[in-house]
């Protein structure tokens, strides 16, 4: 078993919620604008349903990120329980949009 590097996981943790955030932000700060310059324009909607989305999908690539690191470290304890993590984040997303 290969021994997980606490500090370069959070390190890549850290770059995934940060690039989440920073992307969603300024996808809804674009759509708000767009909104404001031309309220019936669709781009606005799609641009802040799109930062929407991003925001909501940020906490999944995190865990997702987690499952690789455990895995390929061999750590199947963890992997198996951050795996069930994903399992449920995903069913509630699949329940949400049925």
């Amino acid at each position: 078993m290969r021994r997980i590097d606490p500090s370069r996981l959070e390190r890549t943790i850290g770059r995934v919620l940060l690039t989440g955030a920073v992307a969603s932000a300024v996808l809804l700060a674009a759509g708000l604008a767009w909104k404001f310059a031309a309220p019936a324009s669709p781009v606005s909607d799609l641009l802040l349903s799109a930062g929407l989305i991003v925001l909501m999908a940020t906490p999944v690539a995190r865990v997702v990120v987690s499952v690789v690191e455990f895995a390929m470290a061999r750590d199947w304890l963890f992997t198996a329980i951050t795996s069930a993590v994903l399992v449920v984040l995903l069913g509630s997303l699949l329940y949400a949009l049925r």
